[in-house]
């Protein structure tokens, strides 16, 4: 069975709308996770702070993946069946955000949550990576394929991820710290697909 050509225009778009789409989703899903503190004095907040702080750095790691998401596809002049598969599966990882966010705000301090956040990380990179490869593979002729040639902060972000998950059982917190600073990373949206002209 042979992959049909790949098509152009509209196909982009209707890509982008569903995963802007899913990607709500995923963020309502989060922010229903968090519960009201019990008291009604702000030093009630503290026993949800985890939580709250978990919810930042997941909203930061989604809103990441989203922007990058929105200019990749923008970018990109022609959807293949193998790109709508390799989106799907950046998708499914990315949905299970919220399930490991709520485990990490109820057990920060516990090594299996910090690891599994790591893993969903490490997941969600490697399907972004996938999908680059197949829109470039569609998208041979265009400015895109040429933008997408080089990655340094990509390679790195997973670096940082797969180091974190093994460090998760030695303390959390330096797991933590790597998540955190893969965010920061990518807190500027990537320039090579910002660049490439519609």
């Amino acid at each position: 069975m042979t992959e049909s050509a790949p098509t152009q225009g509209i196909e982009s778009n209707r890509l982008e709308a569903f995963s802007d789409a899913v990607i709500a989703v995923i963020i309502t899903i989060m922010v229903l996770e968090i519960h009201a503190p019990d008291g009604g004095d702000f030093s009630d907040l503290k026993h949800i702070t985890p939580t709250l702080l978990a919810y930042v750095l997941s909203f930061a790691f989604i809103g990441i993946y989203w922007n990058n998401h929105h200019h990749l596809l923008r970018a990109t002049k022609r959807i293949s069946a193998s790109v709508m598969w390799a989106n799907l599966h950046l998708l499914f990882w990315l949905s299970l955000i919220p399930f490991v966010t709520a485990w990490v705000g109820e057990h920060h301090m516990s090594h299996a949550p910090a690891a599994a956040y790591g893993v969903v990380g490490v997941m969600a990179a490697v399907a972004y990576t996938l999908l680059t490869l197949f829109i470039k593979k569609a998208n041979t002729d265009t400015a895109i394929s040429d933008a997408l040639s080089k990655s340094y902060k990509g390679r790195l972000s997973l670096i940082f991820y797969v180091c974190a998950v093994p460090l998760a059982f030695v303390n959390p917190i330096i797991s933590y710290a790597l998540y955190v600073a893969v965010s920061v990373m990518w807190f500027v949206p990537d320039r090579r697909l910002a660049e490439v002209p519609e």
